[in-house]
């Protein structure tokens, strides 16, 4: 008797302790709500760095579920506008002959895991701050305009491409339900397109060189080596719209 007592008292606090774990699981999950703003920029075949002087407004939208103190999933939608030309800050003696130019509006809708350094999440933590990390799969649709060379007219062009989205950032908790961030991200896409400039589009012979007539002097076509990237830089604001607690784990 006292045997079968024993193993009703292990199995008891074996689901005691079951039921505490998931307990505390339940109790680590926030929702979350934000939005953001910040500025967007571009590299590829007109720029092959980010230019300061050649950047587009974005927003986003999201919604973000912690799992716990560290890793949280956020889903959103983010809007930009990005813009280059040979013009401004030509990258060599072909681009300013080649005069390329376009601007596009973006739409893109992500999924991104993020990582939290610090524990800052729990309402008693000493850390009101963390610098965070994140990473994701996306999908973007373009809308944009542009030429591939001088005196070529502008046309309207759609497509649209994976991404990859990774970056970081700091976060800080201004309250137990408002928390501000400072981020910086990412873009590479899968597709040397997104300036209307690729290695698919034929040389035009519009600039002759002396010495050979017959070939084409001016080059309108892109690095067929490497794709076109885009990035975000902004500050994001997110309120908690659950009422639980985020306990250590």
């Amino acid at each position: 008797m006292k045997k079968v007592n024993f193993q009703i008292f292990n199995y008891l606090f074996i689901f005691s302790l079951m039921f505490l774990g998931i307990e505390q699981i339940a109790q680590a999950q926030k929702y979350e709500i934000g939005a953001g703003a910040g500025v967007a920029s571009y590299s590829g075949d007109i720029m092959r760095r980010i230019d300061p002087g050649q950047v587009g407004l974005q927003g986003t939208l999201f919604g973000k579920r912690n799992f716990d103190n560290v890793w949280s999933l956020r889903g959103g939608v983010n809007m930009a506008f990005l813009n280059a030309a040979d013009s401004i800050k030509p990258i060599d003696q072909l681009a300013v002959l080649r005069d390329a130019r376009f601007r596009a509006g973006i739409v893109e809708i992500s999924a991104i895991m993020e990582f939290n350094f610090l524990d800052f999440l729990r309402n008693n933590s000493e850390f009101r701050w963390s610098p965070y990390a994140f990473f994701g799969l996306g999908y973007t649709f373009v809308i944009a305009k542009g030429n591939t060379y001088a005196f070529n007219r502008s046309e309207d062009y759609n497509l649209s491409t994976m991404v990859i989205p990774f970056g970081g950032g700091v976060k800080y908790r201004l309250d137990d339900r408002w928390t501000i961030a400072l981020e910086v991200g990412m873009r590479p896409t899968f597709t040397d397109y997104l300036d209307k400039i690729d290695s698919q589009e034929p040389p035009v012979p519009r600039f002759q060189n002396p010495a050979a007539p017959n070939e084409p002097y001016g080059i309108n076509f892109g690095n067929p080596h490497d794709k076109d990237w885009y990035y975000f830089t902004g500050i994001m604001v997110s309120y908690v719209i659950s009422n639980t607690k985020c306990f250590a784990y």
